[in-house]
């Protein structure tokens, strides 16, 4: 597929002019502003600044996609998904569960398996593209588990974010479904909830190293 081949993925977009997607475009200002609200905190550790600038460009490449809606823009979209999901499965397997850096890296890596086998298993449940995203929220509540007892107030935090996360993926797969009755869509929604979930993510982290006093890491 060519990196110029222009993608209608949303209820909301009728054309492939600029701003076909306006409540789609502007709502991505919620990741920008999540991102900036949880900065003052996440600034005291190193990977928590990294994780909330993550945050900003995950806003300005759902921007470009809600606005170029092309191939090229949906990499812009996605990648800094992605990236944002590893380093936070990074963090916690080093900090949440203590695991030295090069271990905490092969535990990441695993998360490619880990999606591999249950991102299909949730397409088989009729989640559409949102499959690819179902094992995220799965994979909090089972660290969020594992941590009830080494880590409680942590452990709350993330089931919490799986929660939220559970929702926004809910209001993602309704976009399609409600168009005729709602032609505005849902995906509006999924940014504005996504946003205050990430945000939220990244504050547990925060949270969790500032009681650890590991505000170097």
């Amino acid at each position: 597929m060519a990196w110029s081949t222009q993608i209608d993925g949303y209820c909301e977009r009728v054309d492939f002019t600029f701003w076909a997607e306006p409540v789609n475009a502007l709502t991505n200002a919620a990741f920008l502003i999540a991102a900036l609200y949880v900065w003052p905190q996440a600034k005291a550790t190193p990977m928590g600044r990294a994780l909330a600038a993550i945050l900003f460009v995950i806003g300005l490449g759902s921007f470009a996609f809600h606005t170029f809606a092309t191939q090229w823009a949906s990499m812009m979209d996605v990648v800094p998904i992605v990236v944002f999901i590893l380093t936070y499965i990074f963090v916690a397997n080093r900090d949440y569960f203590g695991l030295p850096a090069g271990k905490a890296v092969l535990a990441t890596v695993l998360f490619f398996p880990f999606a591999a086998v249950t991102a299909p298993l949730f397409a088989q449940l009729g989640m559409g593209s949102s499959a690819a995203y179902a094992p995220v929220p799965l994979l909090i509540f089972i660290y969020a588990y594992l941590l009830k007892v080494r880590a409680p107030v942590t452990a709350r935090g993330m089931a919490a974010g799986a929660v939220i996360l559970c929702g926004s993926i809910a209001l993602r797969m309704a976009d399609a479904p409600l168009c005729d009755g709602f032609p505005l869509g849902t995906h509006f929604a999924w940014h504005i909830v996504n946003a205050l979930m990430l945000g939220h993510m990244i504050r547990v982290y925060s949270v969790h190293m500032l009681e650890a006093g590991r505000t170097t890491r």
